[in-house]
């Protein structure tokens, strides 16, 4: 054989490692272990996630629940009527002259002879520090009670009226032994005697309406305070934001998906509403006060400010979520609704609208619910103001009236050094979380109830 036909033979070829598909190769093996990699780490970021949730809740509801318990005392309360209408002649502005350093005299000396009538002891504990039990709220609220009721004077009644903040903390286990032996506020003998109360009926801890209904209190009555106004200015906020937002959000939104030509101002304004949902909110707090307050002169701090100053911050999340609602509904609709001879407005109004209306109704409520927790831009308008009187009602000009919100409410109890406005913090913090745990379950229901499929 010559070296021309050698060459001219082929060589033969190693024959293929035969594999099975029972048996995994080294590139699967590596790639199965990558995938269950991926696994685990989403695993594990998920329990991240749910912990950092569950201790974040459990804090808050640990400090918090505390809020919606009060401890209060009962006792006869004698009306004594030549110290509380000197005149006798039961003239309301007569009566007014008795300030509630008179009322405080008088339910002081009330309770110590009612302990002393009961044979409870008082060892350690002299007459001033048993009237420290009664809160500072208490007088006046039994001075309102006379003034609105002249012909109780000279009677006996069962009164029911708030302890001060250090027994209302030691029933609920804020205060201790050991902390009141470091606090000038309160001494061991009081906590005593506090339980010597407990023990006879006239001092308890039972669920704190005023919390949800009493409006702010000074810094010397914690236990007094409430959320009434925050509420109340909560509710007109978001009645105003969702009567201007959803119209101009709708409208812009229809206009702009199916009505505007796709130009370079379109494309401007569209790329401008996007950024406008990326700007912080304390700048939108800043252009209120500069536009509302200042150029307009809208009242401050009053929820009329606040829905405006939320609107702009809420509008363009809301111009957003609508479109991308419009634009999932089928081309087909339309093309179908154009074909049978419907007009453009017919088309959109008739039969776009209400296929994309459950996700325009959700982002709308998701919108709200977002606004609601909003504080930034609330301090920049003034709504971080104490205020103490319930707005009026919303057809009585009361949208104009002083009022706070219940995430401003929550930061300025929490900026507060008394123990009892930081419980009180959480307290709200709860609420707001009920507010908008129910405006979620709302938009699924609104989903689910207007939810069509094609």
């Amino acid at each position: 054989m010559t070296d021309l036909t050698s060459a001219s033979i082929p060589a033969a070829h190693p024959a293929p490692r035969k594999s099975s598909l029972l048996t995994q190769s080294a590139l699967v093996k590596k790639r199965n272990a990558a995938e269950a990699r991926f696994k685990y780490y989403g695993i594990a970021a998920i329990t991240i996630s749910l912990s950092v949730l569950a201790i974040m809740l459990w804090t808050i509801f640990s400090d918090g629940l505390s809020a919606f318990k009060q401890a209060t005392f009962t006792f006869p309360v004698t009306l004594d009527a030549e110290r509380l209408d000197p005149k006798g002649n039961r003239d309301r502005a007569e009566m007014m002259k008795v300030t509630t350093i008179g009322y405080t005299s008088l339910l002081n000396e009330q309770l110590v002879g009612y302990l002393d009538a009961r044979g409870i002891s008082t060892e350690g504990v002299d007459d001033r520090e048993i009237g420290a039990f009664i809160s500072r709220d208490t007088p006046a609220r039994l001075r309102n009670l006379v003034l609105d009721n002249p012909g109780i004077l000279g009677q006996t009644i069962e009164f029911n009226g708030y302890a001060t903040g250090r027994i209302d903390g030691y029933l609920k286990g804020r205060v201790t032994r050991d902390s009141a032996e470091l606090d000038t506020n309160i001494s061991v003998a009081q906590l005593d005697l506090a339980d010597r109360m407990v023990d006879e009926g006239m001092l308890s801890a039972s669920f704190n309406w005023g919390f949800l209904t009493n409006p702010d209190a000074s810094d010397q009555r914690p236990e007094a305070s409430g959320l009434g106004v925050a509420l109340i200015g909560s509710a007109y906020m978001m009645l105003l934001v969702a009567i201007m937002v959803l119209p101009l959000g709708v409208a812009a939104s229809i206009y702009l998906e199916e009505f505007a030509p796709k130009n370079r101002w379109t494309d401007l304004i569209e790329v401008n509403i996007s950024n406008l949902a990326a700007v912080p909110s304390i700048v939108y707090g800043i252009l209120g006060l500069a536009i509302f307050i200042n150029f307009a002169k809208v009242p401050q701090s009053s929820p009329m400010v606040g829905a405006l100053v939320l609107t702009l911050m809420t509008l363009p999340t809301i111009i957003i979520a609508t479109r991308a609602a419009i634009r999932a509904v089928p081309p087909s609709i339309r093309d179908a609704a154009l074909g049978v001879g419907a007009s453009k407005m017919q088309t959109v109004f008739h039969h776009v609208l209400p296929l994309a209306a459950p996700g325009i109704l959700t982002g709308t409520i998701l919108g709200l619910a977002s606004a609601l927790g909003e504080t930034a831009p609330l301090l920049l308008i003034g709504m971080v103001a104490f205020v103490a009187n319930y707005p009026a009602g919303p057809l009585d000009g009361g949208m104009l009236d002083p009022a706070t919100a219940l995430p401003v409410q929550v930061y300025s109890w929490a900026s507060r050094s008394d123990p009892a406005f930081i419980e009180r913090s959480a307290g709200a913090i709860i609420v707001l979380l009920a507010f908008l745990v129910v405006m979620n379950i709302v938009a699924i229901l609104l989903r689910r109830r207007f939810e069509r499929r094609w």
